[in-house]
């Protein structure tokens, strides 16, 4: 039986926060923006850490895959023991943690999007 599934979602990053009621909030931490981060346009990044069920992560991810602001480039993740889902706007990878070799499709296609590398470093997440 497959493990919940937990992860970081930055609320600034959400054109629409309906999404969050399809997950179980365990911690929200609001930092404020240096220049590495790259976002000039807000002034704090807010850090919700969710919960999702493993019967419905792919459906939750391809949801907040729809639900992240095309004004910029963000992307959420969340993952298990087995699997971490990495979403982009319209874009959602879902990495076997044994073949971690597939991280580097996802990670050259953060790149693509203008998403500073050293945010990419899904590995370490």
């Amino acid at each position: 039986m497959s493990t919940n599934f937990t992860g970081i979602i930055i609320k600034e990053s959400l054109a629409k926060n309906e999404i969050l009621e399809k997950m179980k909030i365990l911690n929200t931490k609001v930092k404020k923006t240096t220049p590495k981060d790259k976002t000039p346009w807000i002034k704090q990044w807010t850090f919700i850490t969710v919960e999702v069920g493993a019967d419905k992560a792919a459906k939750v991810a391809e949801e907040l895959s729809k639900s992240l602001t095309a004004e910029h480039n963000w992307y959420a993740d969340f993952k298990n023991k087995d699997f971490h889902f990495i979403i982009f706007r319209n874009k959602v990878f879902r990495i076997d943690l044994e073949h971690k070799t597939q991280y580097q499709e996802a990670r050259k296609y953060g790149l693509s999007q203008g998403i500073p590398e050293y945010q990419l470093d899904f590995e370490k997440v």
